[in-house]
């Protein structure tokens, strides 16, 4: 496996660990009360989410100069308004309208009156698109801010990503990093059983980004990784899906179906039990 070795950051805080236990366990929650769906992708990517809310992104009020990350799995907004509110940038109370009629927070990445998320998202292909976008106006206005793009693998599948993919080397895009949530499940079966996408690192480098593949739940891992800015960078983050809760873990079931109320207490529990 390949990681960023350089620069390294020896120390960390347990800031963005706290995020994703939290988020965890609020994600269940959400999405039991919703009888809403994608627990499974939301508990893959939430280590990834943790460590650049918690840890990395450089998040303010002038949104010219600030970072910017588009969450194109948009079907993970569960985990993804989870780890927004125990990071503090939504108030936590929120998460109880989760897929209620007229919340703000629909089931889907939902930009509504939130200033954090750049661009409402789920219908899968359109974030790097417009990453593109923002990081090229970004290169063109002389800032220093970066644009994160987190995917799912089964988005691969999309035309518009290696459109994007081409773009991306022939603008220089040094401020773009792509991160590929790579579960291996998309819909009803396996990456691989639906359109195959191995050897997923070579067609990326193929179109000339810097290409590295980590423990997408290993927080040091994934900061390291972020903090190695020069790209344009695909970081391809081995997860698992359902990640934290052994009966939902690589199982197709939870790409959709939400925990019962029984399977919600035993989730909560598993997790809770990890800590002791």
């Amino acid at each position: 496996m390949e990681i960023n070795s350089t620069p390294t950051i020896l120390k960390m805080s347990d800031k963005s660990l706290k995020i994703a236990l939290n988020a965890r366990l609020s994600a269940l929650r959400m999405t039991n009360t919703a009888k809403s769906a994608h627990i499974g992708s939301s508990l893959s990517v939430i280590d990834i989410l943790a460590v650049l809310f918690g840890d990395i992104l450089c998040l303010l009020p002038d949104k010219l100069k600030s970072d910017c990350i588009i969450v194109s799995k948009g079907h993970a907004a569960a985990g993804t308004y989870a780890v927004m509110a125990h990071a503090g940038l939504i108030p936590i109370e929120l998460l109880e309208t989760f897929g209620v009629n007229g919340s703000i927070l629909g089931g889907h990445v939902t930009h509504n009156e939130n200033p954090t998320i750049e661009l409402s998202t789920g219908s899968l292909g359109h974030g790097l698109p417009y990453g593109i976008g923002v990081a090229y106006s970004q290169l063109k206005s002389g800032l220093n801010n970066k644009t994160f793009v987190v995917m799912s693998d089964g988005e691969c599948d999309e035309g518009t990503t290696w459109e994007s993919a081409l773009m991306a080397n022939h603008f220089k895009l040094k401020n773009l990093i792509v991160i590929i949530d790579r579960n291996r499940i998309q819909s009803l079966s396996g990456t691989e059983n639906v359109l195959s996408l191995e050897p997923l690192a070579e067609k990326w480098r193929a179109f000339n980004w810097k290409v590295l593949t980590i423990n997408g739940h290993s927080h040091l891992q994934l900061a390291n990784s972020f903090s190695n800015i020069d790209g344009p960078l695909c970081i391809i983050a081995d997860t698992i899906k359902g990640k934290g809760v052994s009966f939902m873990e690589n199982q197709v079931l939870w790409h959709y179906r939400p925990p019962s109320n029984e399977e919600l207490a035993l989730a909560i529990n598993e997790i809770e039990d990890g800590l002791e």
